[in-house]
């Protein structure tokens, strides 16, 4: 019966499976394993930190995503380093190349920021929002779910939106990519389907191995209560 729950469950792209275990692997697995076949370059450590910390959330209160899109910025910009999947049909949707702020470092990011003006990225799990048109363009707000980390995000205007500097023709001469305020900036090409995909309450994560985030993270950890509080304070799902 729970092989038949978990199944049912996978399919409809609804990742609050109420066991947090089955056979010794955590209740999740199978779908890091459905998405990790689809997306062979992503490593298989964040995919899964990425998976859990998303389930973590919607197992404590937050509505279950269609989509979810996964930052690994332990990578340089110079490589695609942003996937984005479909949870439902558990596929993946785009692979492509995605900014991280000024302050943040060169081609390599080895600095984040929750602090305004810090003109830092941000790590964590986030939910989008809602699309709208502004300065860049046509845009997507997200909220950062990690207090102290990316809680600010709205208040900071971290949002993903175009930009042309996001041109993998600089990496010849500057050896990167362009580099943002602190947003997720995407290539002008992919960005309405980025922002299509990801609006209205979707999750995103962003990794990097900051080993006090990762001792302390309440989504990396799962620690039900101190999620549940969040997602209460935000009203949440």
């Amino acid at each position: 019966m729970l092989v038949l729950l978990r199944r049912l469950c996978l399919a409809a792209g609804l990742v609050a499976l109420a066991s947090p275990a089955l056979a010794g692997a955590p209740a999740y697995e199978p779908l890091v394993d459905s998405l990790a076949r689809t997306a062979p370059k992503l490593d298989r450590q964040v995919l899964t930190h990425a998976v859990a910390a998303m389930q973590c959330a919607v197992n404590n209160g937050a509505t279950p995503a269609d989509r979810l899109a996964v930052i690994d910025f332990s990578r340089p910009s110079s490589e695609r380093r942003l996937w984005i999947f479909d949870l439902r049909q558990q596929r993946l949707l785009l692979r492509d190349f995605v900014a991280h702020g000024q302050k943040s470092g060169e081609n390599l990011a080895t600095r984040f920021s929750n602090r305004v003006g810090s003109h830092q990225s941000s790590i964590g799990l986030f939910r989008t929002a809602e699309s709208y048109t502004g300065k860049h363009g046509y845009s997507l707000r997200m909220d950062g779910l990690e207090p102290g980390i990316n809680d600010r995000a709205r208040e900071r205007a971290i949002v993903i939106h175009p930009a042309a500097y996001v041109n993998p023709a600089w990496i010849a001469t500057q050896g990167r990519i362009g580099r943002s305020q602190g947003c997720p900036a995407v290539r002008p090409e992919v960005a309405r389907m980025v922002v299509d995909s990801l609006k209205g309450g979707q999750f995103m994560f962003s990794w990097y191995p900051d080993q006090k985030w990762v001792r302390n993270s309440a989504y990396l950890n799962c620690k039900p209560n101190q999620v549940a509080g969040i997602l209460a304070a935000r009203s949440d799902g």
